[in-house]
């Protein structure tokens, strides 16, 4: 457009010239016109490439920042970190579906166009792409890449490889990469740094910041043909470890890349410290702990509140060599429910889902297995500003509900519900009482002791599948308390592996689950809601929500422009999920539990997300030892 217009514009200058005096006065105030209009064509068909890029704002650093505010630049190098993972493994590839992979290859491997800055909302930084650029109204984005980019094989990032990753994860990636790239209209290599995508028309300002998180993978190094394949060969990337030890099953050793093209770069200053990291996997949760006590893993985030409070009394915790830390962070609580599949028939119905939401006695689990340590809230988005939980909507939420008139209960609206409380005695008469009347609306009398569908005479009785064993002990309980409503639950244990198979695949009644949630929550949540997502196995629609208010809040949340707005449709979508009983929340983690061997060391400040295992680092042995 822009040559076509500077094209005309040389054109009518040759004319111009040739014309006589009085012609040329009347002509040039035409020029000056067509010169004005073109400036301001130009200033709106192109941006200025950009170092950083928000989702909403402006990014929180500047142009010339030397160090992300949670790393420490002098953190010395060198040493050997070992994590442990639960379960086991089969793949070596986290971008497909198909097997069991350690997720850790990206990012430690395998880098994206550009670095998130933990300690903002939803910000990137440079990173393979040094730069760049969209319009105001986001509907193109072109990255510039670093000219010193490269892979572990010494070969430059170019813009063929980031245009092949694309390609390479929208038809054949993860439900998730396949969804939001297929968001992409037209993808072109302007030059060999510099990509361009358009995206047509569509409405989403978070698609940008998607696209600079995209794994770029070599396209010299990666067979297309066998991608969607478990291997147990690792990726090629150009990131600062490599895989150089697999274990099948057992355990993966990445080392630290000494020529590791992006060492200097202001996102990494302080990142990256240790020369050796080893994943060692456990198939047991008391054996993995075991392990730690002995030394044969550097730190672990504790799960377990009876595990955090009691177990922790080995010798090495009281002298010193182990630290514990609780970290508070800025994100909103990270939260556990138990997950109705709703594609099964019994939970189809809105009234058996809330009348089974009154029968959870939180107040008997968490004083007898928790120690009074967790808290309890409705909705997506405990302890943040997104959260609609107790909170009356406003003007913004309710002209985004208006075309949805049903699909928000008047208590959640007006922000007077609240969870269930009990009286803790685990036989709370009132809770049953409320419990039996919406089963009664529902269609389920007594037969006996079983409780039954009046024209099916089919029994209300169900499945829940865990892997833990906190989540075996809240299972039974809960199915104690069902047992006395006369509906039969079965509690089946099984082990990480077969559990995520069987999650992924939507093989389940019900699930105990637990979704993080960010300060900028985006395109994942249609992953995790969206009805589109409710039919294709290997996303996080666990519960199988096909709802058009769903939809329509987070197109709203996605097209949002200014914070205001963004928090309005986030509420709302938190309303619409609320009034659904899709869930029933278990409890919130309002902190980060931390257990590690004081052999390992970290920065003085914490970042917004909590802790990053990235910009710890080994201590230094004292001299003259």
């Amino acid at each position: 457009m822009i040559k076509f217009l500077v094209s005309k514009f040389e054109s009518k200058w040759i004319r111009y010239c040739r014309l006589p005096p009085r012609a040329r006065c009347r002509t040039a105030i035409c020029l000056a016109l067509a010169v004005g209009l073109l400036a301001a064509g130009c200033q709106q068909v192109s941006a200025d490439p950009g170092y950083a890029i928000a989702m909403h704002g402006e990014p929180a650093l500047p142009p010339d920042f030397s160090r992300m505010p949670y790393a420490n630049p002098d953190a010395p190098k060198g040493g050997r970190l070992v994590q442990s993972v639960p379960g086991s493994f089969d793949s070596l590839n986290p971008f497909i579906v198909k097997g069991v992979a350690l997720q850790q290859i990206r990012g430690f491997v395998v880098e994206s166009l550009m670095a998130r800055g933990h300690d903002e909302p939803f910000t990137l930084y440079g990173l393979l792409a040094e730069r760049i650029e969209t319009d105001d109204a986001r509907t193109y984005a072109t990255f510039h890449l670093n000219p010193q980019a490269r892979f572990h094989d010494g070969r430059p990032v170019r813009a063929e490889d980031v245009l092949f990753s694309w390609r390479l994860l929208r038809d054949k990636g993860r439900p998730n990469h396949r969804q939001y790239y297929s968001k992409v209209a037209t993808a072109e290599a302007i030059d060999q740094r510099t990509v361009r995508f358009d995206f047509g028309g569509t409405t989403d300002r978070e698609l940008p910041l998607i696209l600079g998180l995209m794994p770029v993978l070599p396209k010299h190094a990666v067979d297309a043909a066998t991608f969607e394949q478990t291997s147990m060969t690792a990726l090629s990337g150009s990131g600062p470890y490599r895989v150089t030890a697999v274990r099948p099953g057992a355990s993966v050793k990445l080392t630290r890349n000494p020529d590791y093209w992006g060492r200097d770069l202001p996102v990494n200053r302080g990142l990256w410290n240790f020369d050796e990291i080893r994943f060692d996997y456990y198939r047991e949760a008391n054996s993995q702990f075991e392990a730690f006590k002995r030394g044969l893993y550097d730190f672990r985030v504790e799960t377990e509140p009876l595990r955090w409070h009691e177990g922790y009394n080995f010798p090495a915790a009281g002298d010193g060599q182990l630290v514990r830390e609780a970290v508070k962070t800025g994100l909103p609580a990270p939260s556990e429910y138990l997950v109705f599949n709703t594609r099964r028939p019994m939970f189809s119905d809105i009234r058996v889902r809330e009348a089974l939401t009154l029968l959870f006695d939180f107040e008997w689990i968490n004083r007898n297995y928790f120690f009074g340590l967790y808290s309890r809230a409705g909705g997506f988005f405990a302890g943040s500003e997104l959260s609609a939980y107790a909170r009356p909507a406003d003007e913004g939420e309710r002209s985004l509900l208006k075309p949805f008139p049903s699909a928000v209960r008047n208590d959640v609206l007006d922000g007077s519900y609240r969870l269930p409380v009990t009286d803790a005695s685990g036989r709370d008469r009132e809770a049953l009482r409320a419990a039996l009347a919406l089963l009664s609306q529902a269609g389920y009398e007594f037969d006996g002791t079983i409780l039954r569908h009046r024209s099916t005479k089919a029994p209300l009785a169900f499945e829940m599948l865990v892997t833990t064993r906190d989540q075996e002990r809240i299972a039974l309980t809960y199915a104690r308390d069902l047992k006395r409503a006369g509906i039969e639950v079965s509690v089946r244990s099984v082990d990480g592996v077969q559990f995520d198979q069987r999650r992924l695949a939507f093989d389940f009644d019900m699930i105990q689950n637990r979704w993080d949630q960010s300060l900028s929550p985006g395109n994942e949540q249609s992953f995790y809601w969206g009805s589109e997502a409710a039919d294709i196995p290997g996303t996080r629609n666990y519960m199988g929500v096909k709802n058009p208010a769903i939809d329509a809040m987070i197109a709203a949340m996605l097209k949002a422009r200014e914070r205001p707005d963004f928090v309005d449709a986030v509420r709302a979508l938190d309303r619409v999920l609320m009034s659904g009983f899709y869930v029933i929340p278990v409890y919130n983690v309002q902190e980060q539990w931390i257990a590690r061997w004081n052999r390992i060391e970290r920065p003085a400040a914490t970042a917004l997300t909590g802790y990053i295992p990235e910009t710890w680092w080994r201590r230094p042995p004292k001299p003259g030892k």
